[in-house]
């Protein structure tokens, strides 16, 4: 979910999704966030490379309607559940925001084992 306080951040969500478009998107995700110092579209298209995707399928693929479209449902959907910030956990239906502690689900969990 790319923060509007983020300004690099929609490019990287969609090379992960074009990525994700030939299997990939695990290897990008990865890959950006492990070098979050340089985020230009060139960058990515240079990952996608390395990482043996159909660049230009890849660059199609970042153009497309459908990719756009995938990206605003996600938004859509995560503003529908009330997330407005990452990190966002779900656990049985519960949401847990932001950086919790272990034990935070540890008793999410817990309760919904207990309810069976």
């Amino acid at each position: 979910m790319p923060l509007s306080f983020h300004k690099k951040a929609p490019a990287a969500h969609a090379a992960a999704e074009a990525a994700l478009m030939q299997g990939k998107f695990w290897e990008m995700h990865d890959t950006i966030f492990k070098n979050q110092r340089d985020l230009s579209e060139a960058t990515f298209e240079r990952y996608a490379k390395e990482l043996g995707l159909d660049v230009e399928k890849y660059k199609k693929d970042l153009a497309s309607k459908a990719l756009r479209t995938r990206i605003d449902g996600d938004l859509a959907q995560a503003q529908s559940l009330g997330v407005s910030g990452t990190p966002a956990f779900f656990i049985n239906g519960r949401y847990l925001s932001g950086a919790q502690p272990i034990s935070s689900f540890k008793r999410l969990i817990d309760e919904a084992l207990k309810k069976g």
